[in-house]
């Protein structure tokens, strides 16, 4: 038996002509096939074409606004970022807050060893120095791929007042 659709192709579907015709995955030309517009094809969908209703129904409204944002954030030493999908009015501590909640609920790797959401940062990459402010709020970053860290210790930033002697030191000038 022969497939309807001339341009689907074995190699593509995976499956024999027959299988390909009868149902499960199809993939067409779209060029060839122009009466596909606007109908849902597998995981494919296009989208149906703007009338002129449609186009003066958007300039009623005004712009459309973002109401919810995909961010993509990676935390340090963890393979692949966390997926959050988070309302633009939220801000950075309330993102960092969301990562860390689904990266503990995925059990992911590393494990974390505090999950106060106060002893992290949020940077625009890896290699920026400078962490993002607690308080701006998403939609004003303009980036949606951030990278999360550990703040650095309070310690490991003051310098110590005295200098600190090694005991082995001590010893050798005793024994000199």
């Amino acid at each position: 038996m022969t497939s309807r659709h001339p341009t689907i192709s074995n190699h593509f579907t995976g499956r024999s002509s027959r299988t390909a015709s009868t149902g499960g995955l199809r993939i067409f030309s779209m060029k060839t096939h122009s009466y596909l517009a606007g109908q849902r094809v597998g995981f494919l969908s296009v989208p149906r074409r703007l009338t002129i209703s449609d186009m003066n129904m958007n300039n009623v409204a005004g712009p459309r606004k973002l109401t919810r944002l995909l961010l993509n954030v990676t935390i340090g030493r963890s393979l692949g970022p966390v997926k959050v999908i988070m309302s633009s009015e939220y801000r950075v501590k309330d993102l960092i807050k969301a990562t860390i909640d689904i990266y503990v609920k995925e059990k992911r790797l590393p494990l974390l060893k505090e999950m106060d959401p106060d002893l992290f940062e949020l940077h625009y990459s890896p290699f920026s120095l400078e962490s993002l402010d607690a308080n701006d709020k998403l939609e004003s970053l303009g980036s949606r791929n951030f990278f999360m860290c550990p703040k650095p210790s309070r310690t490991a930033l003051e310098k110590p007042n005295q200098k600190e002697v090694n005991p082995l030191t001590k010893l050798m000038a005793f024994l000199l």
